[in-house]
């Protein structure tokens, strides 16, 4: 381990022990995390040493790594000031934090879904009232879905390594929780190891499981840390990358690729044979050719996935009353009250409260730049450089700048 990968992590696990949950994962030496409990450094301490640690990267001759490490950086000394008590205006923050600034989705494009969705479901009066009769039709019953998930996992693996590679030896687990902000969550053990949990708080709706295993599983989050393990701690000796750190640039590389990679490995045809194949495991009966129209469904619904970004703008940056921000996911995220509180529950949530910018900005960017090498087969090549390079969002966003012109 050379001097700088054990600074940076001894100030990221000194960060996560002022706030717990900040270090998603970590499988580095246990010594260090001794170490940085031992020297019990404070919030100021840790700003000053991550400061002072981006002033020595110019001594790093690997231009991917210093401009790694150094959003990595920018990150981790603003959490620690805020932690410190300094007041950050909520956009600062989440521009630090994530090295892309937050954006709103213009009320014109969510105007278009809800006109789509209004020609897609099923006729009625009401359209937020048509998603929940829709949601409530496709709930997959609680005691039916370990034998469903087991089986989905099983099926999304199989279509991702048709495509993209996976390191020998990785392996997952699934299993169901309750009482979380989150709807499920990858907790990455090292060793090319995932648990990964799905929250029964609400139900687990059939079209959504899809895309739920392959933001956690395959090409998402578990595919993802099992390659960065093997490629850059293993294969390189960038111990920095035995720490996982939320809000941080990287989450905001991970939670976009977990929300594109679906997209890249399966499509239409499959993604409704799947669709029907949970359906019939869970009892639920579908009309001839409803897949298709459910595929669509989900499509323009997937689109509404930015009002939990809106809505964290309106309650942080524009300071509006919580109820005006929970009628506003109700009826532009088509949400029921019950679901919409959810949300509320989760950017209100002090670890959570920046992060939601991750899904919805991280998917746009990293869609972008993988789109701009051209066909699906050079795609899936990008998406693969995604799991295994210390990317930036800064770096694919200079990248696509030449285009752009």
């Amino acid at each position: 381990m050379d001097e700088l990968a054990r600074e940076y992590l001894l100030v990221a696990l000194g960060v996560g022990r002022l706030q717990d949950g900040f270090v998603d994962a970590y499988y580095g030496p246990p010594e260090l995390q001794t170490e940085a409990e031992s020297r019990a450094a404070t919030a100021v301490q840790l700003a000053d040493q991550a400061a002072e640690l981006r002033r020595r990267l110019a001594d790093e001759p690997d231009a991917q790594r210093r401009q790694w490490l150094d959003r990595q950086l920018v990150a981790l000394e603003t959490l620690a000031r805020r932690l410190g008590g300094e007041d950050i205006g909520y956009l600062e923050e989440v521009e630090r934090c994530f090295d892309a600034r937050p954006e709103p989705t213009p009320a014109a494009v969510y105007a278009e879904v809800h006109r789509r969705l209004g020609d897609l479901l099923e006729p009625g009066p009401d359209l937020r009232r048509r998603v929940a009769q829709r949601g409530e039709r496709l709930a997959v019953p609680a005691d039916r879905l370990p034998a469903i998930v087991e089986w989905l996992t099983a099926e999304i693996r199989r279509e991702c390594l048709r495509h993209l590679a996976a390191p020998a030896g990785e392996s997952l687990t699934v299993s169901l929780v309750t009482g979380e902000p989150w709807s499920a969550y990858n907790w990455y053990d090292g060793g090319l190891r995932s648990r990964i949990e799905i929250n029964t708080d609400l139900p687990v709706r059939a079209p959504e499981l899809i895309g739920l295993m392959t933001h956690e599983c395959f090409p998402g989050h578990h595919l993802e840390h099992a390659w960065k393990e093997q490629r850059l701690f293993h294969e390189l000796g960038r111990a920095e990358a035995s720490v996982q750190l939320i809000n941080t640039p990287e989450a905001y590389i991970s939670e976009g690729l977990g929300e594109l990679g679906g997209k890249l490995i399966i499509d239409d045809v499959r993604w409704q044979e799947l669709f029907e194949g949970i359906c019939r495991r869970a009892g639920i009966s579908l009309a001839p050719g409803e897949a298709a129209r459910q595929r669509e469904i989900s499509r323009a619904l997937g689109e509404l996935r930015s009002t939990s970004a809106d809505a964290s703008l309106l309650l942080h940056a524009e300071r509006r009353p919580r109820a005006e921000v929970l009628g506003f996911v109700e009826h532009t995220a088509l949400s029921t009250t019950q679901r919409a509180a959810k949300t509320l529950e989760f950017i209100s949530h002090p670890l959570w409260r920046t992060y939601v910018f991750c899904y919805s900005g991280g998917e746009r960017l990293l869609t972008d730049w993988c789109a701009a090498a051209g066909d699906l087969d050079a795609q899936r090549d990008r998406f693969f450089r995604l799991l295994t390079e210390q990317l930036t969002p800064s770096a694919l966003r200079e990248s696509l700048a030449p285009a752009a012109r």
